[in-house]
């Protein structure tokens, strides 16, 4: 009868996986993947059944669900820059524009997106309008 039994641990001395397979797997906890339902990716095949059996088959893939749509942001041009691209015309179409009210302008008809206070103030006070189209 043997005494003494030799230890587990001196008889993977030498040898790479220490009887474990591979070499990564005896790392710690580095192959577990993590906790619980940590690591169940698309590509996680050591809990892809636990997962299935769970959830069901809509675990994987994207949302249906759709983005919330944000309106285009309009560009902004003041006053004195549409007297200058006037140049005299009586009517001038800035569909895409915000009219802001910084500078003085004559009278004209002007046909944009969106305008700020100030500036259909200004433009009826010279005897002009501002026409609002989206």
């Amino acid at each position: 009868m043997k005494t003494k039994k030799r230890k587990k641990s001196t008889r993977y001395r030498g040898g790479r996986s220490h009887g474990r397979g591979g070499k990564k797997k005896a790392r710690g906890s580095g192959h577990r993947g993590g906790f619980g339902m940590a690591g169940t990716g698309k590509r996680a095949d050591q809990k892809k059944t636990l997962v299935l059996n769970a959830y069901g088959k809509d675990y994987f893939g994207k949302s249906k669900r759709q983005a919330r749509k944000v309106s285009p942001r309009l560009k902004e041009i003041n006053l004195r820059d549409v007297e200058q691209k006037a140049k005299g015309k009586t009517e001038i179409n800035l569909k895409g524009y915000k009219i802001l009210g910084d500078g003085e302008i004559g009278k004209i008809k002007i046909t944009a997106s969106a305008a700020s206070q100030s500036a259909v103030e200004k433009v009826k006070k010279s005897g002009g309008e501002i026409v609002l189209e989206n």
